[in-house]
C-alpha cells in the first residue's frame, strides 16, 4: 500500500532508521575498500597469509634460523635457544 508521497511503498525504511543505517554503510565501504587495498598490496609483493611458520620466500622458521647461524647473525647458543623455542 502506497501511501502520500513515499514511492519507496512497503520497502522503506522510514527516515529515522536510515539516518542510523547510513553510517553503518560507509563504514562497511570502507573496510571493503581498505581490505581490497591489502589484498592487492599482498598481490604484487607476493605474500600471503600463510601461517606463521611460512614466510613471503616460502622458507620455514627453521631454514631461516640455519641461514641467521650460517652468516653468523647469530651464535649457536641462541641457535639452540631458538631452535627449541620454535620445536
Amino acid at each position: 500500500m502506497m501511501t502520500g508521497n513515499n514511492m519507496m511503498g512497503d520497502w522503506s525504511l522510514g527516515g529515522g532508521s536510515s539516518m542510523f543505517l547510513m553510517p553503518f554503510f560507509w563504514i562497511l565501504i570502507l573496510i571493503g575498500i581498505v581490505l581490497l587495498i591489502v589484498w592487492l598490496g599482498n598481490q604484487a609483493s607476493g605474500t600471503s597469509f600463510s601461517g606463521p611458520a611460512a614466510t613471503s620466500g616460502g622458507k620455514t622458521a627453521i631454514e631461516i634460523l640455519k641461514e641467521r647461524y650460517a652468516r653468523g647473525e647469530i651464535d649457536k647458543q641462541e641457535f639452540e635457544e631458538k631452535k627449541r623455542d620454535l620445536a
